[in-house]
């Protein structure tokens, strides 16, 4: 990835339309749960969605495989794909903007107040 890519994003946007073409691939109800982990995903993305990427890739490659393994969307994510969703972002340490200015927040106070 060039200076270019990652200053527009281009780089983000190839690979997001492959994502897509990938997800086209799969049986519906697997779609709609495709959708549903994004929209709860994009929540924990930091400024440029950068962070999510792998985790995004490592989900579809999980819906791929099991849809091909003829399981059930139930069976592979159960009913709460929010919480599918928070143990991921849990697990891959996905820190939001908001993360990263309140860690720069408390450091700042911390240091003010001499610790």
């Amino acid at each position: 990835m060039n200076f270019w890519e990652k200053i527009t994003g281009s780089d983000m946007t190839k690979e997001f339309k492959n994502f897509e073409a990938r997800a086209k691939k799969l049986p519906a109800d697997y779609q709609e749960a495709w959708e549903k982990i994004k929209a709860n995903l994009w929540q924990h993305s930091d400024f440029t969605g950068r962070n999510l990427m792998p985790i995004l890739d490592g989900v579809l490659g999980l819906l791929e495989e099991t849809a091909a393994d003829g399981q059930s969307i139930q069976e592979v994510l159960g009913d709460d794909i929010k919480g599918f969703c928070l143990a991921l972002v849990g697990e891959e340490g996905a820190k939001s903007y908001r993360d990263k200015w309140r860690k720069q927040l408390n450091d700042n106070i911390a240091k003010k107040l001499g610790k």
